[in-house]
């Protein structure tokens, strides 16, 4: 299954919020420096999903803010 994620860095705290049918915003205290955040959303989206971090991918968006994610 693949999601559409917009990202947005340096909130106030961590939350998903369900926008439409795949597709979420996600609130990251994260800054967007060396991944930092690409790690955060990997973590908060399994929590999320209650899936391990291991079935989460970003396939595409990496440097983005809204990005592609696959759930195994």
């Amino acid at each position: 299954m693949r999601i559409y994620v917009k990202v947005i860095p340096r909130s106030s705290r961590n939350e998903v919020t369900k926008i439409a049918e795949g597709e979420y915003k996600v609130k990251l205290t994260a800054p967007p420096v060396d991944g930092e955040a690409n790690k955060m959303l990997i973590s908060v989206l399994s929590e999320y999903f209650g899936v391990p971090k291991s079935s989460l991918t970003i396939v595409g968006g990496k440097s983005a803010k809204t990005k592609i994610i696959e759930i195994i």
